[in-house]
């Protein structure tokens, strides 16, 4: 059986989507076979894969309502050994929904079961809130990926997530784990980037990934194109990243501390200069 692995971080902008459709083709392009889960009202891991999210017949909404079986909202091979189950604007509704549902918290879990077995890896694309939809996606997950921003206020909000993850371990899925940390839009030309880092990696100890993913101009245009960075610009360093990422979480990576060497400083400089 798959192992069903969340995206999750309340927090917006911690490249929670960005992991989840970067992620989920690099691992494809080992030879695994992995499902992306866009549990998200706002379906972007639907449209950063190139499928149109206005013009979904049927969507997750659909499923966790019970109004459609996972087979019929699955989008087989949006790339190579990937999957899609699509999200969009619809699902906001489900929130209100599921408050008085039977078994509200166990929805996506039951619908995505009979296909669980066909993939290796099964990443959920959470909201960026702790409600209801997010609760179905921790639920359904064996472990959680939680991406934090190399900011100042890096670790806000990580002490309720920790909080709610207890909670949901208490009543509602007691093996639920940290899969790991992942560091992200790390910027090696300020101090902060690496007081935060070394902040994160106090807190968290080795559930933090070696690979951390830098800023790249490359990197926030693929999501315009449609397109994984991998597939929009694959010898970018934010491509390199994720898949050097996709490796550790395999197993066939090496678990070094990571720094990004002078050349790979240089070419996320140039991406930021660009820009500028």
């Amino acid at each position: 059986m798959g192992k069903i692995i969340s995206i999750c971080n309340q927090k917006g902008g911690t490249g929670k989507t960005t992991t989840a459709v970067n992620l989920s083709v690099a691992i494809a392009e080992l030879g695994k076979r992995v499902l992306i889960v866009d549990a998200d009202p706002q379906g972007n891991a639907t449209s950063g894969v190139g499928v149109n999210k206005n013009e979904l017949e049927k969507s997750v909404y659909d499923l966790i309502l019970s109004k459609a079986v996972a087979s019929d909202v699955l989008i087989q091979n949006v790339y190579p050994s990937l999957d899609l189950i699509p999200c969009n604007i619809h699902l906001t509704g489900a929130e209100i929904e599921l408050v008085g549902a039977l078994s509200r918290e166990t929805r996506l879990k039951k619908a995505i079961a009979p296909i669980v077995h066909d993939y290796d890896y099964v990443f959920i694309d959470s909201p960026p809130s702790l409600g209801l939809l997010t609760l179905n996606s921790l639920v359904a997950s064996d472990s959680i990926i939680i991406p934090i921003q190399c900011e100042f206020y890096a670790l806000e909000g990580v002490s309720q997530l920790m909080h709610t993850l207890g909670l949901i371990r208490e009543g509602l899925n007691p093996s639920l784990d940290i899969e790991g940390v992942l560091l992200t839009m790390a910027d090696y030309r300020t101090n902060l980037t690496t007081e935060v880092i070394n902040e994160i990696k106090g807190y968290f100890k080795d559930k933090v990934y070696s690979a951390i993913i830098p800023r790249n101009i490359r990197l926030s245009e693929a999501p315009s194109h449609g397109k994984p960075i991998t597939v929009y610009d694959g010898a970018s360093i934010g491509a390199k990243k994720y898949r050097e990422l996709a490796a550790e979480i395999v197993g066939i990576g090496q678990k070094i501390h990571n720094r990004l060497n002078i050349k790979e400083l240089g070419e996320a400089d140039a991406d930021e200069k660009m820009a500028s």
